[in-house]
């Protein structure tokens, strides 16, 4: 089920890689502006857009925005996404932001993520401001990876101004879910 815009975040403490626990909010206290993305290692969506995710990633966690990742897929079924590939996958693209482990996908069924990158942007009071794409690029589409339609929400989330009401579903592979556990 989708988050509708206006829902708080669901609150999280999630272990990264290492074991070490994060929590929603233990990162976003004071910040103006908290991106949930749900990632993996595998998804070509994903591997597509790393690069360009990470650095913009890096820019807005400048100006405040409270950054997190999250994988949630199967890592038994899908050994590529297991922790210790996690590891691998933040020192190779330079993730600045934590990458957690949602080993039972509690969280994922929690914010309604549907694939990765599945990307959730709240405002200041935690409140669902933009659920959708990074951009229109897709893998060999030839667009090339901007970031544009979530940059659009952050900066308007920073200069208090209204989010743009056009926003496209994210649109990659589905999240890997535990036998019996996929959502009902």
């Amino acid at each position: 089920m989708t988050l509708p815009l206006g829902t708080v975040a669901p609150p999280f403490e999630l272990p990264d890689p290492n074991g070490e626990v994060h929590s929603l909010d233990a990162m976003a206290t004071d910040a103006p502006a908290t991106l949930v993305a749900f990632i993996c290692n595998h998804c070509p969506y994903v591997k597509h857009v790393r690069g360009v995710f990470a650095r913009r990633a890096a820019e807005w966690q400048q100006r405040g925005v409270a950054v997190v990742a999250i994988n949630s897929n199967d890592a038994a079924a899908y050994p590529d996404d297991s922790p210790a590939k996690m590891l691998d996958e933040i020192a190779a693209h330079g993730y600045t932001f934590p990458y957690l482990v949602d080993a039972d996908q509690d969280v994922a069924k929690a914010y309604g993520a549907a694939c990765t990158p599945d990307l959730y942007l709240f405002d200041g009071e935690r409140r669902l401001v933009y659920r959708g794409q990074f951009d229109g690029s897709r893998p060999n589409s030839g667009t090339p990876v901007t970031g544009d339609d979530l940059a659009a929400a952050v900066d308007a989330v920073l200069a208090g101004t209204a989010v743009p009401a056009d926003q496209r579903p994210s649109v990659g592979c589905s999240i890997k879910w535990k036998p019996g556990n996929e959502p009902t």
